[in-house]
Formats: structure tokens, C-alpha cells, sequence
């Protein structure tokens, strides 16, 4: 158990989500009733605000700041994508050390671990006494030892309302323009995309298919699905993760050496529109579907709330090179505790849909991935309706 007392830092990495702010807000409020911590200061622009000695205090904010955060998109502090070389550590280290902090929370994603591993063996090597706590976030749900991740459920929801709605439109335009491409992110993992099945009311209701990373797409058996869902709906939705097609994308590589996924939809829709004659229409939601608050899902925010405060916890009780876990209980009802997985294992690991998620023809997600989903997003969508059809006999005769 930790017996020292000393200032905590907290910083945020990679891609913001609609909730990452909950987490943030979890942290300072658990911070600021914990007897071990003296301030909260926050890390500008995540790890290189450490490096760059640039830190904002965080105790002081009035509780006004920290209610509206809750429901704020975007990273309070700035965000970053820097992957730590090996003279950082020894700089990050006095850094802390000269600040007296004692307790490193850091929120991120699968790099984001890496970093907040690497501080935790750096203070270790140093012989300096620092706990490091990893608070987990991605909208791609792909952290390893978690049931899922902060910031998924409300980008799921913003998936489901965003493919139902385009596919209302998709439907309206008729022959006109029947078949829409609605490409949403998942680097390799295709949990983002699989959430558009979400969309669903009834039978028939789009996406009509969804192709993820974990099968990958190919060009004929897209056509012949897209040929079948059109002469039975007239129309067809397709939800596409930018990741499903392995020749499509920038050729670029970001600071972890990461491929940089796109043009996946771009890709399908010239083939699709090559071989069937058929007008395709393309929708890149892109980053919106991690900011847009409107689709806020309030068992996410929650959640992500939760992670903040019980990094707190355990940073402070002595525990580190750990991140925050969320561990769903059985039974019937929605509920979630927390747990911990050891950053080192959960550094720069990924977790893919797995088998039982997706459907045997590789174009769809079964049920019992919309039962692990659904307590996600809140509550159901709105239900639209359709006109009844209701035909009025023809008197005028012939055709124009």
C-alpha cells in the first residue's frame, strides 16, 4: 500500500472520444477526495507535456468546468500521437520528480498502454517511486482484457442512428441511386462497423451488409451480395469498415508505424458501379463518429467516468503498471464492474471480433453480437415508420 502523498498527473492520448472528458472528470473529482494527493495537474497534449514541462492544474477547476466537461467532445487537455524514444524516459522522469508527482493516470488506447508501460519501467529504472495506472479508450473497442472499451457505446450509437437515417434516404431515392457505401472506422477491428446492425427495426431494415477486417472483403462475393440485396429490396446499405479491403488505403504510416486506413469505400464503389451499372453513393461519417454528443450513450459516459475514478483508487492504494478493465457480470440485467490487466499485456495487443460475432457468409453480425452491443449504446433508437401502401386505382390509362 502507498503511504507517500505527492501530486498526480493525468494525460490523454490518441483519438478523443464523445467521453473521454467523463474519464477525465472521474480522475480529477476522485483525485481531489483522496488524502495522497496534494494537486491535480493535467498533461498538456497527453505524453509531451510532460516532456515539455507543461502542465495546467486541474484541483482548482470550479465544479461548473467539470459538469460540462461530461458532456463536452474532444480532449480537454489535447491529445497526441508521439511514441516515446529511448532518451525520453530519463526526461520524463526528472520531470515528475521535480513536481513531486507520485501518481500517473494516463488514458488511451493500445498505444497509449505502451506509453504509460514504458513510464511505469521508466520511474522503476530511475528509482523513483511513481504509480502509473492506464485508463482505458478507444471508439474501436479493440483494448485486449476489457469487455469493452469507453467510448465504443456512444460511437455505436452514432453508427446505428447514422446508417438507419442514410438508409432511409438510400431507400427513398428508389432506382435513381440504389446503392449506398457508408464506410466507417476500424483500423483492423471490425467492432465500429458491426455496431450499424444496431440500426435494424424490422426485417429488412439496412445495413443490408457489413463487411469488417476480421473477413476479409472479396470483390466478387460483394457483387453478387450487392446484385441479390438489390433485386429483392430494390435498394441495398452497405456498412463498411475502412479497414475491410486490403488494397485500399493512403500507403502512410502514423507515429507507431501503423498503416493509415481509407479509400476502402471509394474502392468497392467503382467495382460495384463498374459491374452492375448501378449508381453508388458514398457516406465517410469519419471523425464524426467519435465527437458527435447528440448520440451520447449515458451508460458510456457513466463508464467512462468509472475508469477515471478507479485509476484513482488504485494508483493511490499503491498499485501500478496496470490498466483499468471493464468486467460485465452475468446475468439477464446490464451491469459492470471493474477490474485490472497488466499494461505490458495489454500494450499494443488488439482484440478482433471473434468468430461467433460474425456470420458464416462473412457479410453480417449474428445475435449474439447485438446482445453483447446493445446495453451499450442506451436506450433503443427512436422507431421511424414507413407509409402504409395504400394504392389508389389508376383512371387516367396508358403511361406518360
Amino acid at each position: 500500500m502507498a503511504k507517500l502523498s505527492g501530486r498526480l498527473v493525468v494525460g490523454q492520448s490518441g483519438g478523443p472520444t464523445q467521453v473521454i472528458n467523463n474519464s477525465l472528470v472521474g480522475v480529477i473529482e476522485q483525485a481531489r477526495k483522496q488524502v495522497e494527493v496534494t494537486d491535480v495537474y493535467g498533461s498538456l497534449h497527453g505524453i509531451t507535456g510532460v516532456l515539455k514541462d507543461d502542465f495546467v492544474d486541474l484541483g482548482q477547476q470550479p465544479d461548473s468546468v467539470l459538469a460540462g466537461l461530461r458532456h463536452t467532445p474532444g480532449a480537454a487537455l489535447g491529445s497526441v500521437r508521439y511514441k516515446l524514444q529511448p532518451e525520453d524516459y530519463a526526461r520524463i522522469v526528472h520531470v515528475l520528480r521535480s513536481h513531486q508527482v507520485r501518481f500517473f493516470c494516463y488514458n488511451g488506447g493500445n498505444d497509449s498502454m505502451d506509453t504509460a508501460y514504458q513510464v511505469h519501467l521508466a520511474a522503476q529504472k530511475e528509482g523513483y517511486e511513481l504509480y502509473c495506472v492506464g485508463i482505458p479508450k478507444t471508439v474501436d473497442n479493440d483494448l485486449a482484457y476489457t469487455d469493452h472499451c469507453p467510448g465504443y457505446g456512444s460511437a455505436a450509437r452514432f453508427v446505428a442512428h447514422a446508417v438507419r437515417d442514410s438508409g432511409m434516404d438510400t431507400e427513398s431515392m428508389g432506382p435513381s441511386s440504389p446503392v449506398k457505401i457508408i464506410e466507417i472506422m476500424g483500423r483492423n477491428a471490425g467492432w465500429l462497423t458491426a455496431a450499424a446492425a444496431l440500426a435494424r427495426q424490422e426485417d429488412g431494415d439496412p445495413p443490408h451488409l457489413i463487411y469488417v477486417p476480421e473477413r476479409p472483403v472479396d470483390e466478387r462475393t460483394v457483387v453478387n451480395d450487392v446484385r441479390r440485396t438489390v433485386e429483392q429490396r430494390g435498394h441495398c446499405v452497405i456498412a463498411l469498415s475502412e479497414g475491410a479491403v486490403s488494397d485500399a488505403g493512403t500507403g502512410e504510416v502514423d507515429a507507431f508505424g501503423h498503416r493509415m486506413k481509407g479509400g476502402a469505400a471509394e474502392y468497392l464503389a467503382r467495382v460495384v458501379s463498374e459491374q452492375l451499372d448501378l449508381k453508388v453513393r458514398l457516406d465517410r461519417p469519419n471523425y464524426l463518429q467519435r465527437s458527435f454528443t447528440a448520440t451520447l450513450s449515458a451508460v458510456d459516459a457513466d463508464e467512462a467516468y468509472l475508469v477515471g475514478q478507479t485509476a484513482v483508487t488504485l494508483a493511490t492504494a499503491g498499485v501500478s503498471g496496470v490498466m483499468v478493465t471493464l468486467q460485465r457480470e452475468p446475468g439477464d440485467a446490464y451491469r459492470c464492474t471493474t477490474g485490472t490487466a497488466p499494461l505490458d499485456q495489454v500494450a499494443n495487443a488488439e482484440r478482433f471480433l471473434p468468430d461467433e460475432y460474425i456470420n458464416a457468409q462473412g457479410n453480417d453480425v449474428t445475435e449474439a453480437f447485438l446482445e453483447y452491443a446493445r446495453p451499450l449504446i442506451g436506450p433503443p433508437l427512436q422507431g421511424l415508420v414507413r407509409l402504409e401502401h395504400l394504392p389508389v386505382p389508376a383512371r387516367a390509362g396508358g403511361q406518360k
